[in-house]
């Protein structure tokens, strides 16, 4: 694998994919670098079941994962209105981006990985299932169910705070 023309085809996918979960240029940019830093070293692992850009988007979302551990912080606030027709029209919204993030952090996995993925990363349900070693049926049907378990999760800190 020639790293070098990896690392110009796919930087911005990558970094485009960091800056959607972190919403920071310049810690995506960072993690963006360590990313492919590790699939450099971890080239052999690379057996092409699937797309370079679908395996370098996992190492990548597990880059900002681990900063994200690492950070330990939080953030407050109130919950978005669920009444919104669709997640995708409630994240052009930036309080209610994060909202959602925080309640997409309380999500058990694989539905928190599946959704940030298919959200934010723009994989296809095709891609998210190679991920997982599973069909392109059993990533649609998470990413369903993900985006269920969100309404619900957003709907009790909702019922809460009132």
């Amino acid at each position: 694998m020639d790293f070098e023309k990896v690392y110009v085809r796919y930087f911005q996918v990558i970094y485009r994919f960091l800056l959607s979960l972190s919403t920071d240029e310049h810690l995506s940019e960072e993690l963006a670098q360590e990313a492919f830093m590790k699939a450099m070293k971890n080239a052999g692992q690379f057996e092409g079941r699937c797309a370079p850009e679908t395996w370098l988007c996992a190492i990548a979302k597990n880059c900002y994962f681990d900063h994200q551990r690492a950070q330990k912080h939080r953030f407050q606030g109130d919950m978005p209105d669920i009444a919104a027709p669709s997640f995708e029209e409630a994240l052009e919204d930036k309080e209610t981006r994060l909202l959602i993030h925080q309640a997409l952090h309380e999500l058990p996995e694989p539905y928190k990985e599946v959704f940030t993925l298919r959200v934010f990363g723009d994989l296809s349900y095709a891609q998210i299932g190679a991920l997982f070693g599973k069909s392109e049926t059993w990533g649609r049907v998470t990413y369903y169910r993900a985006k269920v378990k969100l309404r619900e999760t957003l709907k009790e800190d909702d019922n809460a705070t009132q």
